[in-house]
């Protein structure tokens, strides 16, 4: 029943996005502005983007360090490269996210619940300092943008990330969610259960790698909205940087709401409703969420190779090795 609910959840949000965009922009001349796109600056936005994938990697790598777990930063790279490929074709992050748990778990068993955590954390603190990062943004667009209509997306995120510090890293809400306990098992999802919640309550105590991995974060994310205002370049939009700061984050934000294959919609009905609020054209915006979809597939293609690489034609060795 709940996996009927995601389907048609996905579907209605993607065809309400979409529905908007086709309100809005020429598909002729958006196709024209698209096929017209500066080289030089789609490169730099690609090679920025590209950048952040180590960053992520070494990140990733500090949280699974100090809960015991060694593992070379070259196949974690690896494995970000994968759920890349993985997350075109599942909800926003989850597929990617579920893509290195499994793999992670195969490589070191019994520690599913520390890479579990990992994993999740990464999310939590990257979606707290994409709310950090946008609160920043909103303050800089006082004055000077009509932000009002996008507060209640950082209020919400604001009560859901203190909500879940508390749920989560409170040494009195964890005894009082033992009640919890006999309905997991009566639904028999107690492992998972436990596995996600002692995960991240073994990091209540590491202050200093979740600064770390909060600072990685930031980095990671002002590259990418560097990247993003090379794509709007681009397309010809002639904004300064302040507005990109302003509007990645607000996207990023956005994105983390797990109801759609990828973005596809929301994140370019986003470009053309922010990017439209300054007076750019709406085939413009559109071309320029657009371009940033097309990074996030540039992202997956060496994932894609890997995946292949590692399970046809590594069989097709196995096979032409056997006696």
């Amino acid at each position: 029943m709940r996996r009927w609910l995601r389907v048609v959840a996905t579907l209605l949000v993607t065809s309400l996005a979409v529905a908007y965009i086709l309100s809005k922009i020429d598909v002729g001349k958006t196709a024209d502005t698209i096929g017209s796109a500066s080289v030089p600056w789609l490169v730099a936005s690609a090679f920025l983007t590209i950048s952040t994938v180590p960053l992520m990697a070494w990140r990733w790598q500090q949280l699974l360090t100090v809960r015991g777990i060694q593992e070379r930063v070259v196949w974690l790279l690896r494995a970000y490269l994968v759920s890349y490929a993985v997350g075109q074709v599942l909800p926003t992050g989850v597929g990617g996210d579920a893509s290195r748990i499994f793999e992670t778990s195969r490589r070191h068993p019994g520690r599913i619940a520390p890479i579990t955590g990992s994993v999740l954390l990464e999310r939590a603190l990257g979606g707290v300092v994409t709310l950090v990062l946008a609160g920043g943004g909103l303050l800089l667009a006082i004055g000077r943008y009509p932000i009002g209509a996008y507060l209640w997306i950082v209020a919400a995120f604001v009560a859901a990330s203190i909500l879940f510090a508390f749920v989560f890293f409170s040494a009195t809400m964890r005894r009082r969610l033992a009640f919890l306990l006999p309905m997991t098992r009566r639904l028999r999802l107690e492992t998972p259960a436990r596995a996600v919640y002692e995960g991240l309550h073994g990091y209540r105590n590491e202050r200093r790698a979740m600064l770390t991995v909060a600072l990685v974060t930031a980095a990671a994310q002002l590259i990418r909205v560097v990247a993003i205002y090379a794509s709007g370049r681009a397309v010809g939009i002639h904004l300064s940087l302040l507005p990109y700061v302003v509007l990645g984050p607000l996207l990023f934000l956005v994105m983390l709401v797990p109801f759609t294959i990828n973005g596809l919609g929301v994140r370019e009905a986003f470009f053309v409703s922010f990017l439209g609020r300054l007076d750019v054209g709406h085939d413009a915006a559109f071309a320029c969420g657009f371009l940033f979809f097309v990074m996030t597939l540039l992202l997956a293609l060496p994932g894609l190779a890997i995946v292949l690489w590692e399970n046809v034609f590594g069989r097709a060795r196995v096979a032409n090795a056997t006696p």
